[in-house]
């Protein structure tokens, strides 16, 4: 009779009533997908892109033109008398100068108690002999750096999260095992009793050896608990909730297609870093030379000795228009210093670049070369595992009809079960090293 296990589609996984209990089946790209959904790494580095592009419109704003206003209101106060407005009294001299009627009379002015001013100025740079344009580069530089550093990012959680996959998977096939070893190890047992005559080193022996393959299942059964939690917290699924991972490991491996390492994320970054310093450097050394710009400007006065009345008069205006240019005279060797340590950073960033080119390609044909290596001796270690089990039947069959001991039916036991692991941890690492390749060369 076939049992069909009712399904509900929920978002990358698939849920399962697991007898009283909701559970969850997870494949391998579900659980990718779900981890790279959660990760904080991946959030961080786009907004860290995002934090890069705001520098660069920061950095192209000062292309363009600033505009300033400016507002203030003063009351003057005579420190000799405050209750008195504050005046100036000129010589008969300067008398005439105001009008002929007063030059033979000295005159008094009287400063106004209010002024207001209003103003606005307006700068808009023309040439600045490479201090932005360079300086816009650099940022520019960085965007490309912090894109890289998401794709790293990506890659890294990606090889992450399908690692803690076949981990948790392969704790689960571990469990099976030592708990396949165990039941062997208790039915040999039983066998023993049921001949009558067991010696008691046989019964010691494999009272032993069923208390070691306990603690095995035990040991086994955390570490499957473990791997589960944590792929759990990763992929953002409740702890009480059940999953159950569907994918096993393959039984064959094809040919890995993988041609020479030409580019990875990391030398993007080193790269993009390299030009974002050597643009640095040149907008360093521009603040050498001159800037252009041109310039504008209105301004409004009023004044008068009451407040309520100093907007009655008419008030005072001001324009201007022209081009400034400043130049730089002398700033203790500021720029230049700015100027070496931007080009020295430049360097340091090429030799990083140059010695991540030589490791990452050897990282990159290691993993190959380890691929190929281990599925080459996956087909022996197989037979090796087959023959293991044919020899335990054997021993088994032996053990019953009394013509071997415990212990050579331990040894061979033991013997299988390593092969056993040994076969899964080589598909594990097999699978690893397949993603180590995309990793770095996808």
């Amino acid at each position: 009779m076939i049992k069909i296990r009712p399904a509900i589609v929920i978002g990358a996984g698939v849920a399962c009533l697991c007898g009283n209990a909701m559970c969850m089946d997870l494949s391998l790209n579900g659980a990718v997908e779900k981890i790279m959904h959660e990760s904080q790494d991946l959030k961080k580095a786009e907004a860290n892109v995002q934090k890069a592009q705001a520098q660069l419109d920061a950095a192209n704003a000062n292309r363009w033109f600033n505009i300033k206003g400016t507002a203030s209101y003063m009351n003057m106060v005579n420190v000799e008398d405050p209750s008195k407005s504050k005046g100036i009294e000129l010589p008969p001299a300067f008398g005439g100068l105001i009008s002929e009627s007063l030059k033979n009379q000295s005159v008094y002015i009287e400063i106004p108690d209010n002024i207001f001013m209003a103003g606005v100025s307006v700068s808009q740079p023309i040439y600045t002999f490479g201090k932005i344009g360079n300086a816009v580069k650099s940022v520019k530089s960085a965007i490309k750096m912090s894109e890289a550093s998401r794709e790293l990012t990506r890659r890294e959680v990606k090889y992450s999260a399908v690692d803690l996959y076949w981990t948790a998977k392969m704790t689960d096939d571990i469990v099976k095992i030592a708990r396949s070893d165990l039941q062997a190890a208790k039915s040999a047992r039983r066998n023993l009793g049921a001949a009558g005559r067991a010696s008691r080193s046989n019964l010691v022996k494999i009272e032993s050896d069923i208390a070691s393959k306990e603690i095995n299942l035990s040991d086994a059964e955390f570490n499957r608990d473990t791997a589960y939690r944590m792929l759990k917290i990763l992929a953002g699924i409740d702890m009480d909730e059940e999953i159950v991972l569907t994918d096993n490991f393959p039984t064959k491996f094809s040919a890995l297609d993988a041609g020479k390492l030409k580019n990875n994320p990391e030398w993007e970054i080193l790269a993009q870093q390299v030009s974002m310093y050597e643009s640095k450097a040149k907008s360093s050394r521009a603040e050498y030379l001159p800037t252009l710009a041109a310039t504008a400007s209105y301004n409004y006065y009023a004044m008068g000795s009451e407040f309520d009345g100093m907007f009655d008069k008419k008030g005072s205006q001001s324009a201007s228009w022209g081009l400034a240019l400043q130049m730089p005279i002398f700033s203790g060797g500021l720029h230049r210093a700015n100027a070496t340590v931007s080009a020295m950073d430049a360097e340091a960033a090429r030799q990083d670049l140059d010695k991540s080119k030589k490791l990452k390609t050897e990282e990159y044909n290691t993993a190959i070369k380890k691929y190929n290596h281990l599925r080459g001796n996956l087909a022996t270690l197989e037979n090796a595992r087959n023959l293991a089990a044919k020899a335990y039947q054997f021993s088994q069959e032996r053990f019953a009809a009394g013509q071997t001991s415990a212990i050579e039916l331990a040894e061979v036991s033991a013997g299988l079960y390593q092969l056993d692991m040994a076969l899964l941890n080589a598909k594990y690492n097999i699978l690893m090293s397949a993603e180590s390749v995309k990793k770095l060369g996808e």
